[in-house]
């Protein structure tokens, strides 16, 4: 799979979210790499042979004061290699895109791992 079949796949995650969640996203942007930095890796404790599909970057909707202004759009990165490398057939990578795209929104939006592992993200 190419970069820009990925980011296709990762295009086509965002474009099934219902409007009521595109219209509350606020200040974030949604990007691909090929693979998380050392210093995202870091930032999230991942042990050396551990895997990252996708990162949130930013300071949740919940927790947005009066005093949000002027800073930069979060970040949501999603990560094609790991993906890729465990998963091995187009609709299994097609399946964990969507999923890792929904569960860094759910960051976006305020939410927890234990939260988003409960819902199945």
């Amino acid at each position: 799979m190419t970069l820009e079949e990925f980011e296709q796949l990762v295009a086509e995650a965002l474009e099934t979210l219902p409007p009521e969640i595109v219209e509350k996203m606020e200040n974030v942007a949604v990007t691909v790499a090929y693979a998380p930095t050392p210093a995202q890796r870091e930032a999230v404790n991942l042990d050396p042979h551990g895997s990252l599909y996708g990162l949130y970057e930013g300071i949740p909707l919940t927790q947005r004061t009066t005093h949000y202004g002027l800073v930069p759009p979060d970040r949501i990165t999603i990560f094609m290699y790991p993906m890729v490398r465990i998963h091995r057939t187009p609709e299994a990578i097609k399946d964990q895109v969507r999923r890792t795209v929904l569960h860094e929104i759910g960051h976006h939006f305020g939410m927890g791992e234990e939260q988003l592992r409960r819902l199945g993200y």
